[in-house]
């Protein structure tokens, strides 16, 4: 049988275009996008965030919880979901950077302040994205702390350099150590991964960076801004957002 007129049997391989139907739809890629930040959403807060009713935020929920996107957790009489784990958090943060801007140009200066500091510098679930988060990845790389030699890993240097700012990376997951994310605002990657994570964690535990409100959005303090110039040599006005 001539290979290219073959039809490939139904069923054989990952049913990719399930996954791709339930981000097709705005409002389930609304929700998956908020869960960006890390946290658990009921389905009224979700619903709230993206402008629809709680029957109908329910109902896409349900979708998303068993195609595997969203993961379930029940307190009580109270039910949250967030995303199923880093790799949904990179997946959908990837897909953002591929989309194109449509967002109608904020009419107020507070949420011109807020789509400025989400480009700046947010969490993208467990790790740090936007200018600082590509920055820090870019020194990283430009130091040989990163290595992109084959792929992006974590070097001797780097290693050392995480021991000694007293950062302990997980051992023993099935996450990878070291990941690439694709930038949604700078559509260039910055560090995923549990390196990623465990960096992102050390930056909030020591107060380097602190959340903005409710959003995703972070700030890096002025502890934070000596730290990063003194570890990695970032200039402060990169890290003031000047």
């Amino acid at each position: 049988m001539d290979c290219m007129n073959a039809k490939r049997a139904p069923g054989s391989g990952p049913d990719l275009a399930s996954v791709a139907r339930l981000l097709a739809d705005g409002t389930r890629a609304g929700f998956c996008l908020a869960l960006l930040d890390g946290r658990a959403w009921t389905a009224t807060e979700l619903a709230r965030h993206v402008g629809v009713a709680p029957s109908t935020a329910t109902e896409h929920l349900h979708l998303l919880v068993r195609g595997n996107l969203l993961a379930e957790e029940r307190q009580g009489r109270h039910r949250y979901v967030r995303l199923a784990g880093p790799h949904v958090a990179e997946l959908v943060e990837s897909l953002a950077a591929l989309a194109p801007e449509h967002a109608a140009p904020p009419r107020t200066l507070s949420a011109a302040g807020r789509r400025q500091a989400l480009a700046h510098a947010r969490t993208c679930y467990d790790h740090l994205a936007g200018t600082i988060g590509v920055a820090i990845t870019d020194t990283m790389i430009e130091r040989r702390l990163l290595d992109l030699a084959h792929g992006l890993s974590l070097t001797r240097a780097g290693a050392d350099w995480l021991e000694d700012l007293g950062i302990t990376v997980p051992t023993g997951t099935r996450r990878p150590s070291v990941r690439s994310c694709l930038d949604w605002t700078e559509r260039r990657p910055h560090l995923a991964g549990a390196v990623g994570a465990a960096l992102c964690r050390h930056a909030f535990d020591t107060g380097w960076i602190s959340r903005v409100g409710t959003t995703r959005a972070v700030v890096v303090t002025p502890l934070g801004e000596q730290a990063l110039h003194h570890h990695l040599g970032l200039p402060g006005d990169l890290l003031a957002g000047r």
